[in-house]
């Protein structure tokens, strides 16, 4: 048990998030039952893991100092559910490529993995039970309904697949058979998460409670922060120079503090990692600048980091140089970590191929002929060897 109080840990397990629902079930909890609070987080391993992926973990930091018991739900059929984003046959491999940068990524905030439970998805979702409860779901919630539970999270087509109307069921039972209080997620799951609570009962099972994070803007342009856009995100094991180059060509108006995803990303991302990393719940922000451009720079608010923004006292320029700097920084041991583990660098070889380039088509030039219209004329033959030359050469030949 922790050795904090209830009302100590709820405000860790509750701290930096967007909306809590049901928020009576976990201090029930902490306050009645007096156990370890129970959560689980799932990602779909699609698309290559970015930076946004440091905000559930700063948050999975938070519920395990809080004494919280932690399962970290590696959604391998819910990956390939979702529009097929990740064919079945490679899932697998980026299933372990996501529990090895997820570890590496806990680690490199001091976070101590040992006490994170992983399951694998499919582990328990092809049982006959399991199956059963996915049937009696389907028999009590409209299709509507879970198209538009599932419309922030699963990709929306114009022709959409039956696959994205299972998704946001399956999510729903997954707090039943991982044995969890409470379900952590983004603020885009808002509405299955809902669908669970109005729905889950109708099976006999307890209604849970719900923890939802906001959602980082993109670095490069605002918006959602999406792995199947690359120019939108950072990936986790970007090499530095790249890194500067992306966060180069971010957009970053002088003043602007609304559409700034350079921001957005030091307030719920670099802040609270310094504050997990030194445990002492302060704000540090550096930007090395030249001399001749004001001198290296330290920020010990973000408020003090906004307002100098705002008010145009900190250039696009300088923000930008201490956003990448800050990334390489974070990046840094997580890069190590893969460079020194071969099964690491196997498990992203396999579950994200090259593509093969297709091989181009070697036109076909038609025989048309010699008499078609606008044929070149063919050069004339040689002329015939003057006869003397023959009767010389036949000559030569007899003796």
């Amino acid at each position: 048990m922790s050795e904090l109080t209830p009302d100590q840990q709820f405000e860790l397990i509750t701290r930096n998030l967007q909306e809590v629902l049901n928020p009576q079930i976990i201090k029930n909890v902490l306050e009645v039952e007096k156990r370890p609070l129970k959560v689980y987080w799932g990602t779909a391993p699609t698309g290559k893991p970015h930076c946004g992926y440091f905000v559930p973990m700063i948050k999975l930091a938070h519920l395990l100092k809080a004494g919280v018991e932690v399962t970290v739900l590696v959604a391998d059929l819910h990956a390939f559910l979702d529009n097929m984003k990740a064919p079945l046959e490679v899932v697998q491999h980026r299933a372990k490529y996501y529990e090895f940068l997820i570890k590496s990524i806990l680690t490199s905030i001091n976070v101590p993995v040992e006490r994170l439970k992983f399951v694998l998805g499919s582990s328990y979702q092809l049982t006959p039970e399991y199956t059963l409860d996915l049937f009696k779901l389907s028999n009590s919630v409209s299709q509507n309904d879970a198209k538009r539970a599932g419309a922030d999270v699963v990709k929306q087509v114009a022709n959409p697949l039956l696959s994205g109307l299972i998704y946001p069921l399956m999510q729903v039972l997954d707090e039943e058979y991982l044995k969890v209080d409470v379900q952590l997620g983004g603020v885009d799951q808002r509405k299955i998460f809902v669908l669970a609570e109005e729905n889950i009962q109708s099976l006999g099972y307890k209604k849970r409670a719900h923890l939802m994070n906001r959602m980082v803007p993109g670095l490069m342009q605002g918006g959602k922060m999406s792995a199947s856009d690359p120019n939108s995100k950072i990936d986790l094991l970007e090499e530095p120079k790249t890194v500067k180059k992306k966060i180069n060509q971010a957009f970053c108006a002088p003043g602007n503090i609304e559409d700034n995803g350079l921001l957005a990303f030091v307030k719920n991302v670099l802040g609270p990692i310094h504050e997990l990393k030194y445990g002492d719940g302060t704000f540090e922000f550096f930007i090395d600048r030249p001399d001749k451009y004001g001198g290296p720079i330290t920020f010990k608010t973000y408020q003090e980091l906004e307002d100098s923004f705002r008010k145009e006292e900190l250039s696009p320029v300088d923000l930008k140089s201490g956003v990448a700097d800050a990334i390489n920084v974070l990046l840094a041991p997580i890069i190590e970590e893969y460079k020194n583990n071969k099964d690491f660098q196997d498990s992203e070889t396999a579950g994200y191929p090259a593509p093969v380039a297709e091989k181009k088509k070697v036109k076909k030039v038609k025989d048309r002929g010699s008499r078609y219209p606008g044929a070149k004329e063919e050069s004339p033959a040689p002329a015939s060897a003057p006869v003397e030359a023959v009767a010389e050469k036949l000559e030569e030949t007899k003796l």
